[in-house]
């Protein structure tokens, strides 16, 4: 199983559009995968006390993640960066073993030319001081709202094909890892 992270907690993001195909393509390459997406996250959670005490209304995304034999996470740049939403979900996991040498790939994406190039450089090193095992290959989807075509397919073929690859890629290095 490879849960895939929607990054945001923004009601009918593009994050979630790119989330799905993510999934889609997760399940073409052979692997379980389910959607994680951040905007179900219980309200409660936000609540300074779950620090402590996690509302159990959050257990679902708990355990989908201790249960997952990878993690995809798809974000967003919000001001050079990742969603805070995104950082705070990461600080209610369980530590350490919710990442703890799991394996981890990124796809970021932005309004503008970059596809968030930075906030996947810094959610990495969240994720690699988690102790993640860090997939080598990214995808970038720059200027979302054009990439995404009327049926929610890529509009460029070339990005298609290399979101296509590297999803394939990383079922197979889940497996290398397992093994």
């Amino acid at each position: 199983m490879i849960s895939v992270v929607s990054g945001t907690n923004r009601p009918g993001s593009n994050t979630r559009r790119v989330a799905e195909l993510a999934v889609e393509q997760l399940e073409i390459a052979g692997a379980e995968a389910e959607l994680l997406d951040l905007a179900n996250l219980p309200v409660e959670l936000f609540d300074g006390a779950s620090y402590a005490d996690k509302p159990t209304a959050f257990e679902p995304f708990q355990a989908a993640i201790l249960a997952a034999h990878g993690v995809v996470t798809v974000i967003p740049e919000y001001n050079g960066s990742f969603p805070g939403a995104m950082k705070y979900f990461i600080d209610m996991l369980r530590f350490p073993e919710s990442l703890y040498e799991k394996p981890a790939a990124f796809v970021g994406l932005s309004a503008g030319p970059w596809g968030a190039v930075r906030g996947v450089e810094q959610l990495e090193m969240v994720y690699q001081y988690r102790h993640a095992h860090l997939f080598g290959r990214r995808v970038f989807v720059p200027n979302v709202s054009r990439a995404i075509d009327d049926r929610g397919r890529f509009a460029d073929e070339v990005l298609g094909r290399r979101f296509d690859e590297t999803l394939a890629s990383f079922v197979e290095f889940c497996r290398k890892l397992r093994h």
